[in-house]
């Protein structure tokens, strides 16, 4: 089973592996039994049913919430060969009906439906005669009210196991804790079901925390410095949605707006421009997202607080689902806090109210963190998150140093006490205020400008103490209080610091208003050669606009990231792409090849940095050697060397490139496969390269060792002894 799993893999979505979990949580389904499958956004929750539904016989149903998902993943199934349809609202009579007609023929090996359709009169009766052989259930926390989606008409789904009971049941979600995976299975009436909970760490995602000063200036200042990506502006209000994409798209950038006060037709209009890459930019609430399948979302922003944990990892989990590096930043500020928990306060159902403030505290404590944020989300889905710094956020990142910051802290540490011995404990941003002599109604109703602390730390802005107090909650020199009033006060440690005048080490604040411009080729990344890749995907806009569909439906960007690294110059070697199947090595092959030929008739090709195992460059920040075994390919490659074949003799026996066949000998030599270069480098070319190399090193890559040499000796011969001189340095080290 597991051999033809892998084979249909490769044959029909165009891949060599599995991600984690796919290939047990596949397996177990096979085998008949009920599943709940927790992966993350991004990890391939999809294919762990699609896969299943080919090797089987008869139709695997799957109840998704929302029609853009439907039609999104059926038309990716399409364009790889699957047999696959749906049936909602937006079709009309004589569509559904040539649908409904070819399932009762048995045209269709996947079927996707809104729970709501399943529940119409008379269409359980059909499902009857359809042969159905497997249920999948997509966003099965929706099924939950402890989920953060919960939708009641998902309840009506545990019916199904009285009316299918041999049925076996995959439930799939991205975000789930312990208690609503128990739920789920509970609720569908799941029979001892596996259960599989994939790491919930997005690796190539990074988090960023900045303070919210002017918002509407910040957000116009990041996506212009970022015009290249896709990115989504996550607003709480349909009015901030609004102004968002009125304030850029007057600055020249095109966005749209998305809510659920548009018209229905403008919404599917806004989001199906988004996903077609016709805009860069869409400015949301929280209505816009579930189920967009868009791979290559390189940036979601929050310009304002999210409600809770879940929702916030679920919204960012819409970036970099293609793998490839992607920024999550969140504007963040003490004014949402408030603005939130005075919504909170209008609730009239108390036990919501008391979940909805336990959920904000865990939001706003995220937003204060100053230790790793991506230990602190896995954390909260309970998963132990190794090691102390990930290197991939905001704190993680800051290389600032603790100093001695005592006279600060016993500032703002004295001004709190001053404040809380008058019978009034105040928030932080009241403390501040009073620390840096304001003159608002609240500091002087309350009298706080005759207090001792009033004004000693004007010389500071109002965002320097406040990431101090910050620092200062953080390592329990300061507690908030468990009422909805978030006072803050000193602790006894803080007190006794005060008497005994110890001093205190922080890192000194830092006050950032600007998000970080993202890094299009930052480590993670899949370098190739940036000027085909954009030729690549001019090529893919305008066949995706021919066909009305998506462009990552053609193709996403991590193939043609290795297509513009690789430069394949026959079916043989673009079939090893990956995300490239045999359908679409048939219908889109010819004319990708032809175009990356034209491409290297005018334009020299480039080398690049080998990949990793996870099939990304190596982050330049690590120094280490790739001292993994040559693959498959680099080991033809040698054995066609050996035999007496020429570099160009292989490059066209094997439909590659000069340079990638160098490419691979270099690989060989650098592990040791290959004892010398004799035959492919002269020993006076050798003396040269190393010359140059000791002149200008490797780290900025081989072109400027190239041109130092005056382009006399081409970028093979390079990466080779440059391979044979890592070896040996690695024999000399040993």
């Amino acid at each position: 089973m597991t051999g033809y799993l892998q084979q249909s893999l490769k044959q029909v979505f165009g891949y060599d592996s599995f991600r984690p979990l796919q290939q047990e949580i596949m397996t177990a389904s096979l085998a008949g039994r009920d599943v709940v499958a927790i992966l993350p956004t991004g990890g391939g929750k999809s294919l762990c049913y699609q896969l299943p539904a080919l090797e089987r016989e008869g139709l695997t149903v799957v109840i998704s919430p929302l029609i853009a998902l439907m039609k999104d993943q059926v038309d990716q199934l399409l364009a790889s060969g699957v047999s696959a349809t749906f049936l909602n609202s937006s079709l009309s009579p004589a569509e559904t009906g040539a649908r409904l007609a070819g399932l009762g023929r048995g045209d269709y090996k996947l079927l996707y439906l809104a729970p709501e359709r399943l529940f119409l009169d008379g269409f359980l009766d059909k499902l009857k005669g359809w042969n159905i052989t497997a249920l999948a259930i997509d966003e099965a926390h929706c099924i939950s009210e402890w989920g953060h989606d919960f939708r009641p008409e998902y309840r009506r789904l545990a019916s199904l196991r009285s009316i299918f009971p041999g049925l076996p049941v995959m439930a799939l979600t991205a975000t789930a804790t312990t208690r609503v995976r128990e739920d789920i299975a509970h609720q569908l009436g799941l029979q001892n079901p596996e259960v599989h909970v994939a790491s919930f760490n997005r690796p190539n995602l990074v988090y960023r925390v900045v303070p919210k000063q002017k918002p509407q200036d910040q957000v116009l200042e990041y996506v212009q410095r970022n015009q290249d990506a896709s990115g989504i502006i996550y607003c709480q209000s349909r009015r901030s949605a609004e102004a968002h994409a009125e304030t850029l798209r007057s600055a020249g950038i095109r966005a749209l707006p998305y809510h659920a006060g548009l018209p229905q037709q403008e919404r599917a209009q806004n989001q199906e421009a988004f996903i077609r890459d016709d805009v860069p930019v869409v400015c949301a609430t929280i209505a816009f997202g579930m189920g967009i399948n868009k791979p290559n979302v390189r940036y979601v922003l929050h310009a304002d607080l999210p409600k809770n944990i879940e929702g916030y990892y679920q919204e960012t989990g819409r970036a970099g689902r293609d793998g490839l590096p992607s920024e999550c930043v969140l504007l963040f500020s003490a004014g949402d806090v408030v603005k939130n928990r005075h919504f909170i306060n209008q609730m009239e159902d108390p036990a919501a109210a008391q979940v909805a403030e336990q959920q904000l505290r865990q939001m706003a404590g995220f937003g204060d963190h100053t230790d790793c944020r991506r230990a602190a989300l896995l954390r909260y889905f309970g998963e132990h998150f190794p090691g102390e710094n990930c290197g991939s956020c905001d704190n993680c990142l800051d290389d600032r140093q603790e100093v001695d910051m005592t006279q600060a802290c016993q500032k703002l540490l004295s001004c709190i006490y001053r404040i809380n011995q008058q019978g009034y404990p105040m928030g932080l941003n009241h403390a501040v205020n009073v620390l840096r002599g304001s003159k608002s109604v609240r500091v002087l109703e309350k009298g706080h400008d005759q207090l001792s602390t009033y004004g000693i730390g004007s010389e500071e802005s109002t965002g320097y103490w406040q990431a101090l107090g910050k620092q200062l909650l953080q390592k329990g020199f300061l507690e908030n209080s468990d009422d909805t009033y978030n006072t803050v006060s000193p602790t006894e440690a803080a007190m006794q610091a005060l008497r005994e005048r110890t001093s205190f080490q922080m890192k000194p604040p830092q006050v950032l208003e600007k998000p970080p411009k993202s890094t299009r080729n930052r480590a993670g990344d899949i370098e190739c050669d940036e000027g085909l890749f954009d030729k690549l995907r001019e090529l893919r806009k305008q066949l995706a606009d021919e066909q009305g569909v998506p462009p990552y439906v053609v193709f996403g960007d991590v193939a043609l990231r290795h297509m513009a690294r690789s430069y394949p110059a026959s079916e043989e070697a673009f079939l090893a792409i990956p995300g490239v199947g045999q359908k679409k090595l048939n219908e889109y092959g010819g004319v990708f090849l032809e175009t990356i030929q034209g491409w290297l008739t005018d334009h020299e090709p480039q080398s690049f940095s080998p990949l990793n195992n996870a099939g990304t460059n190596r982050s330049s920040a690590s120094k280490k050697k790739d001292t993994s075994l040559p693959n498959p390919s680099n080991l033809e490659t040698l054995k066609l060397f050996k035999s007496g074949f020429s570099i160009a003799q292989i490059a066209k026996r094997r439909g590659f490139t000069e340079s990638t066949i160098e490419g691979h000998l270099a690989r060989c030599v650098e592990t040791g496969y290959m004892e010398n270069i004799d035959g492919l480098v002269q020993p006076s070319e050798a003396e040269r390269i190393k010359e140059t190399i000791a002149i200008v090193g490797t780290e900025a890559g081989l072109r400027p060792i190239y041109e130092e040499l005056d382009e006399q000796l081409d970028f093979g011969k390079i990466r080779l002894v440059i391979a044979q001189m890592n070896r040996d340095a690695d024999h000399t080290a040993q």
